[in-house]
């Protein structure tokens, strides 16, 4: 990218528009949400904003709790660049963006206790439910942290427990009419930075051309996480300036997820 190219973006978000058509400067684009999209998952959804589009499905099986919590349910969250979804994406193993986009949306879930974990257990120190939390990306184009947050939060608020028979055993495409115990629905926000501009839903040659950027993991008037990425820096007035922008935008965010 060119210094042009920054200025372009720049000199366009001060006369109040963006590169994609918005209500306003600082709004998301249009964000469309389907719901179930897999009939094997026991909660799935889609959500696209803009022409970024991802697929969340929530799987559930039966494991044994970590020794230091044995009266736990077990959260993990995995995320796929498929090659179709970006030229840049290769296949074969997660690369490091793939890699983060899980853990950072697995720290906005977990640090929030969106899950209720001790109700996911079956025995104590025996069995207790597993929930595996799988994104993936159909298309790029830029904001996948806060498209992966909205469809995981939907896909677990939707997602039904799998019956279990005289065994114990899951039968699978089996479910009970029990939803996952949740404690809140979280949403995540990511705010780009470049140079002095701070930007809410960067399109992708928003975050090529972007400094630095840091996501705020939200459930309702409080923060449970932070994510900062790039090799830019915020100043503290700037974290502030994003934190403010952040909670509100995750308010919006919220008020979405909460008609699901």
């Amino acid at each position: 990218m060119k210094d042009y190219d920054k200025k372009f973006i720049i000199d366009l978000y001060e006369q109040g528009g963006r590169l994609t058509e918005r209500k306003n400067k600082d709004s998301y684009r249009e964000i469309i949400i389907q719901e179930p999209v897999s009939v094997n998952a026991e909660g799935s959804a889609r959500v696209k904003i803009g022409k970024t589009e991802v697929i969340v499905g929530v799987k559930m099986n039966t494991a044994t709790p970590y020794a230091d919590s044995p009266d736990e349910g077990v959260m993990m969250v995995t995320a796929e660049f498929a090659p179709i979804a970006d030229p840049e994406f290769e296949p074969g193993p997660p690369k490091e963006e793939a890699i983060e986009l899980a853990r950072v949306v697995d720290r906005t879930i977990r640090e929030s206790h969106a899950i209720d974990t001790k109700k996911l257990c079956i025995e104590k120190g025996e069995k207790v439910w597993m929930v595996f939390i799988d994104i993936y990306v159909i298309n790029n184009d830029g904001n996948l942290i806060d498209a992966s947050v909205l469809g995981a939060m939907i896909a677990l608020k939707k997602a039904k427990i799998p019956k279990l028979d005289k065994e114990g055993n899951v039968l699978f495409k089996e479910h009970s009419k029990k939803n996952i115990p949740l404690n809140c629905t979280p949403t995540a926000c990511t705010i780009f930075k470049i140079n002095d501009l701070f930007l809410v839903d960067a399109e992708k040659k928003e975050e090529e051309l972007a400094d630095a950027r840091i996501t705020f993991g939200c459930a309702g008037d409080y923060v449970h996480s932070m994510q900062k990425g790039g090799k830019g820096a915020f100043t503290p007035e700037e974290f502030s300036k994003c934190l403010k922008l952040a909670i509100k935008k995750n308010k919006e965010l919220q008020k979405l997820l909460n008609k699901i």
